[in-house]
């Protein structure tokens, strides 16, 4: 396997130059964008293996990029990892709702940048092996652990990664309470950075792509989020 390719869309120039430039000098092949029109036409291009996405760009930005990304079949599973300027927690929330799988506040530090971008071409890289069948069932909800795909009613539930990998490690033990510093830990390995609210908003994002089978997905106040058990 060659060298991954990223791709960097940020219109700051000074930084994406740092950002490029330590990349590359990580092992990575790298492209850059320097607005989201850009963006979009440098990742039907070059079809990356992870976009760095900045959330705040002029014309379209980092959210309506990630939308059009998650609206394409052709890239609903690609990792995307938003740039976020520091305190702008609005964005950072909607960007993770509209299926941005991490982020990384501004100015990014290239070392926890190469973390994030780690993590997820792990998780990608594993979520592409096929295991051995297993199927999830519970009602007419479906998740497959083979195909990597969520079916309600025999519709595919598109998922994020990182949202499908936290339904599948809640179905698989309906009933088990997950705190949230667990399921980060068991859904973004080696992630390190990952703040624990991250898990909330994926799971909003996953109960809005449910709709009406949201409520297999249950909280548990104080504690964090479980699958229910039909048995229970």
């Amino acid at each position: 396997m060659g060298p991954r390719r990223l791709l960097v869309v940020e219109d700051d120039q000074d930084l994406r130059e740092v950002l490029v430039e330590f990349l590359r000098r990580e092992g990575y092949e790298v492209s850059e964008a320097a607005d989201g029109e850009a963006g979009l036409e440098a990742v039907r291009a070059e079809r990356p293996d992870l976009v760095c996405l900045d959330v705040m760009m002029p014309g379209l930005d980092g959210i309506e990029v990630c939308r059009r990304l998650r609206a394409d079949a052709d890239f609903a599973d690609l990792p995307i990892l938003m740039l976020s300027a520091k305190g702008d927690e609005s964005d950072v929330v909607l960007g993770l709702g509209v299926g941005a799988d991490d982020y990384v506040t501004k100015p990014a530090r290239p070392k926890e940048l190469h973390a994030r971008v780690r993590s997820l071409l792990r998780r990608k890289e594993t979520s592409g092996r096929a295991p051995s069948r297993s199927v999830v069932r519970a009602g007419d909800l479906e998740v497959d652990e083979e195909r990597f795909e969520v079916r309600a009613a025999g519709a595919i539930v598109r998922l994020t990664p990182t949202e499908f990998r936290i339904l599948q490690i809640m179905a698989r033990r309906p009933g088990r309470v997950y705190r949230r510093a667990d399921l980060l830990e068991l859904a973004t390995p080696g992630g390190g950075f990952v703040e624990e609210r991250t898990i909330d908003v994926h799971i909003r994002a996953i109960r809005a792509k449910l709709g009406e089978r949201a409520d297999w997905v249950e909280t548990v106040r104080g504690i964090g989020y479980r699958f229910r058990d039909e048995a229970g």
